[in-house]
């Protein structure tokens, strides 16, 4: 158990490091399915694990300037608070429905995120600037220097899109970082591997959020397989961290949409077909 527990937390902190999400993505699968750890419990660990281990992978990223902190914590808050809502929700759908939802919302991820890399302005997340010829109907700009734009329209939709974050952080324990990527390069605008950083700093405040409303509720949580999972995950996340660097933005997606859509489908398998 052990050593399992630390293996599969590598494996969670390399895809935090990778891609800025998708850590609890795997999370939830690996103690459900290696561990055999009931699902809510599950996905209390997940939470826990993966707000640690982000938090040891944003730190050096703000240092090196690679947060956009007003965009972040403006995901945060509102991530916050919809938190508690989501584990509330959780509650109320049993083990094998949560988890089957759960599959279907990693899959309409990853179609949206290959999708963008089709269009490689999009896909590297640039858009628009406000002095650019032509209209542009898109909620958030950024002007000429790369720098958000944020009017009432944009500072509201990424509210909205950061509430049904923390929603799917509570529900599900994935800590939003699948969500939270592309809708950072969707929305704002943002480069991807900024949007990593960023993602990064969001998943650290909305797991602290997730793992209250989750104790809070009564559900169990095991800190000593918290803890292994956060051994490996610092390890997994600097090598991910190493291998995103050698890595163009468009490739990072289409990485993380794939181990996505993998994951998923042997989620559906386990959960749905046997």
């Amino acid at each position: 158990m052990l050593g399992l527990a630390i293996l599969f937390g590598c494996i969670v902190g390399f895809a935090l490091g990778l891609t800025g999400g998708g850590g609890g993505v795997f999370a939830v699968p690996l103690l459900v399915y290696g561990l055999a750890i009931a699902p809510r419990e599950a996905i209390g660990i997940s939470l826990a694990s993966v707000g640690g281990t982000a938090l040891f992978g944003a730190i050096p990223r703000l240092i090196r300037g690679e947060v956009e902190l007003r965009t972040g914590l403006l995901f945060a808050v509102a991530g916050m608070v919809g938190a508690p809502a989501g584990a509330y929700l959780s509650k109320l759908i049993p083990d094998r429905i949560l988890l089957s939802l759960f599959a279907m919302l990693m899959l309409l991820v990853a179609y949206r995120m290959w999708s963008k890399t089709k269009n490689p302005e999009v896909a590297s997340g640039l858009c628009l600037t406000e002095n650019a010829p032509g209209e542009d109907r898109s909620a958030c700009q950024r002007d000429a220097d790369g720098k958000l734009r944020l009017t009432s329209k944009c500072a509201r939709l990424l509210v909205v899109v950061g509430l049904m974050t923390g929603v799917l952080s509570g529900m599900f324990g994935v800590g939003g970082g699948f969500v939270i990527v592309p809708a950072l390069v969707l929305f704002s605008g943002m480069a991807i591997h900024q949007a990593v950083g960023t993602s990064l700093f969001v998943i650290v405040l909305v797991s602290i959020s997730g793992v209250a409303s989750h104790v809070a509720a009564g559900n169990p949580l095991s800190w000593e397989i918290t803890g292994q999972f956060m051994i490996g995950g610092f390890a997994g996340m600097w090598l991910g961290g190493v291998v995103a660097k050698k890595l163009k933005g468009p490739t990072l997606q289409r990485t993380f949409s794939i181990a996505v859509v993998l994951v998923a489908m042997f989620v559906i398998a386990k959960s749905v077909i046997l």
